[in-house]
């Protein structure tokens, strides 16, 4: 059951779709108004599980630490970090009583979940106006899919952005994409998408191709298109200011962008320079962006990734003497300045964010109010523009979100780094994004910032088969982190493959859950009580349990088995046998995948392919126990997708 119960004036936000009962009182908190803000406090029973919080450092269960959603441009991804580029203030309580609640308010909300050995949570909202939503269930489970039934149908990617994605800042011209695409092939690794981060445009400039690098794009994007590989370009937030340029006049003369203190368009400098931002809370404004990504879709471009829409900004037109540090050093820098620097830098991107204001369609809001919603909303213009422009599915991306732009497109985590500890965040990160409604996610598969390792991007690559997003993802100026720069491809061939001979179940299972508002990942304890506390297994659909090996060195680990599995060894071909419950040590390779089958499930797999334009599901082996598996299947791209595409394969007719 879900209610919400409403104080002062708060602003829609949109991340609640369904209809909502009022509530005469709120549940389990106790509530404290101050002057500017309202905090909530909860008492917390010794062995209470706390999830939830979607984006944040830190474990699945949340207690024990301090979380501010205050969307932040960072590459510090560490535990003491407590702001990272997303929002989703949703948190599940589970113990003698089991509920969530969602704050449901785009200003900067603070958390302190047994912080400290408090005992208790307290959450403490920068405003008086906000929707407070409460679910009422008997188990966490249960809750989070109460809230993805509220917040309304995930975004349904097509088929070919379940593939194997390459990307690199560093990609300058039309030979690098063509090249990536080549190696792949010689080297016989699967490949669907190849991003295109901000080299590609000209000057910076969103929507434009610089000519002399680019100057026949409609020919490589179909050139690449016949070989089954889509090309995805980056958007970022920022419109150039330019004279005389269409789309930077036409956001002028409209109104379309957000205001400065004077009433003027408020500018600040991202990477083309100063620009100005969309006003994207203001549905004409988003409508009239989403319109402009026809000039990629007219070029034959099906997929995007929006970046820098906490918004960043390297600097504004109220900053004088700002720009001496350079817009590269700007972005990589903050692990470099020193704390007083670091502090510095935020209590300037404050000033700046009080500096500026929307009109959410007739209402004159700062944004610092509603500064968690711009890259939400961002998506938000970006996915309604394409479904127009394109009238069937699309892949979408991004950096920065809050709960409801799940409906719209999927997220990426950021700025990682290569280096274990974040192939251990990417583990933990999937399972609560989950939570919030976030199915379509990844990370930098083997970091972005740093030199990747042939080690560590193998055990990376074998966590990420499972996840929705599969890119490898790396930084002009590091190690390039291709699977063919490693020596002997053969161990990366092996594990991308398995990707492919997945995606009939990794598939079927993502649309059903984005279809039934479940969860596609989720922690093993939802399913076994058992298992609580551990955070290195999940659970993948209906039928697969994983447990990546995270620590470097290591070729074995430790698994708990709840129930009697099917343990399944890759290395180019599937290796079954059954398992016992219980305690078990596993060993895996660097050219090997371990998994598990549930008791009673059955996996479809396929046959090796090059990409998903060879997808077939006619002919699939059925792994496991069970009797029967419930098999989506359509053409991966239209818009006509409900549960009357299941069908059922009985395993004695495979």
């Amino acid at each position: 059951m879900i209610t919400k119960y409403v104080y002062g004036d708060p602003l829609d936000t949109g991340a609640i779709t369904a209809k909502v009962e009022r509530a005469a009182r709120v549940e389990h908190f106790a509530v404290e108004e101050g002057a500017d803000t309202i905090s909530f406090s909860c008492p917390l029973g010794p062995e209470d599980i706390v999830y939830g919080l979607g984006e944040t450092m830190g474990k699945v269960n949340k207690r024990g630490g301090r979380y501010i959603s205050f969307n932040t441009d960072t590459a510090e991804h560490e535990d003491s970090n407590p702001s990272l580029y997303a929002s989703h203030n949703f948190l599940i309580a589970e113990g003698a009583a089991c509920f969530g609640v969602f704050f449901d308010t785009p200003a900067r909300v603070t958390f302190e979940i047994d912080w400290q050995g408090s005992g208790e949570i307290r959450v403490v909202c920068d405003t008086k106006d906000l929707n407070l939503y409460q679910i009422e269930n008997g188990s966490a489970y249960a809750v989070c899919r109460d809230l993805l039934r509220a917040v309304g149908r995930c975004y349904l990617p097509p088929l070919w952005a379940f593939g194997y994605g390459q990307s690199r800042f560093g990609y300058m011209k039309e030979q690098d994409f063509r090249e990536v695409a080549d190696l792949h092939e010689k080297n016989g690794l699967p490949l669907d998408f190849i991003c295109m981060d901000i080299d590609y445009m000209d000057q910076y400039r969103d929507f434009s191709f610089d000519p002399k690098r680019f100057p026949d794009i409609e020919g490589l994007v179909r050139e690449l298109k016949e070989r089954g590989i889509h090309l995805v370009p980056i958007v970022d937030a920022g419109v150039k200011v330019e004279p005389g340029e269409a789309v930077y006049e036409e956001g002028v003369a409209k109104g379309y962008f957000c205001r400065n203190k004077e009433g003027g368009c408020f500018g600040a400098a991202v990477w083309p320079g100063m620009t100005h931002f969309p006003d994207f809370l203001n549905r004409k404004a988003r409508e009239w962006f989403g319109r402009q990504y026809r000039f990629y879709t007219e070029k034959g471009i099906e997929g995007f990734w929006n970046d820098m829409n906490e918004p960043a900004i390297f600097y504004s037109e109220y900053d004088k003497g700002t720009k001496r540090l350079g817009m590269l050093l700007e972005l990589l820098g903050n692990m470099l300045f020193k704390k007083g620097q670091k502090e510095k830098k935020k209590q300037e991107l404050v000033r700046n964010y009080q500096s500026f204001f929307h009109d959410a369609d007739g209402r004159r809001v700062r944004h610092y109010d509603v500064h968690n919603l711009f890259g939400a909303m961002m998506t938000r213009a970006s996915g309604e523009g394409l479904e127009r422009l394109l009238g069937h599915r699309y892949l979408l991306f991004s950096r920065s979100s809050y709960i409801g732009a799940g409906r719209y497109g999927g997220v990426w985590t950021g700025d990682n780094t290569s280096k274990w500890e974040h192939l251990m965040l990417n583990v933990r990160h999937m399972p609560s994004l989950n939570m919030c409604g976030f199915l379509y996610s990844g990370a930098d598969t083997g970091g972005f910032i740093g030199d990747c390792g042939r080690e560590l991007l193998l055990r990376w690559l074998a966590f990420s088969v499972f996840t929705p997003l599969m890119r490898n993802h790396s930084c002009k100026g590091t190690k390039n982190q291709e699977a063919y720069q490693f020596g002997d491809p053969a161990a990366f061939r092996t594990i991308i493959r398995l990707r492919y001979r997945l995606l009939p179940y990794i598939y079927s299972e993502y649309m059903k859950a984005a279809l039934t508002s479940d969860l596609y990942i989720k922690p093993v304890a939802f399913l076994y009580p058992e298992a609580k506390g551990i955070e290195d297994q999940l659970l993948v659909g209906d039928s697969l349990m994983i447990a990546p090996i995270v620590r470097e060195g290591e070729v074995q680990r430790q698994v708990f088995l709840p129930e009697e599995m099917t343990m399944v060894i890759y290395d180019g071909e599937f290796r079954c046998s059954p398992c016992p419950a219980g305690w078990r040590t596993v060993h895996a390779e660097l050219d090997e995948a371990v998994f598990f089958i549930r008791k009673n499930k059955l996996l479809p797999v396929g046959k090796v392919i090059s990409n998903t334009r060879e997808y077939d599901v006619e002919n699939l082996a059925l792994l496991g126990d069970g009797r029967t598996y419930e098999l989506y299947t359509d053409d991966g791209l239209s818009l006509d997708c409900t549960t009357a595409n299941i069908r059922t394969l009985v395993k004695e007719e495979c």
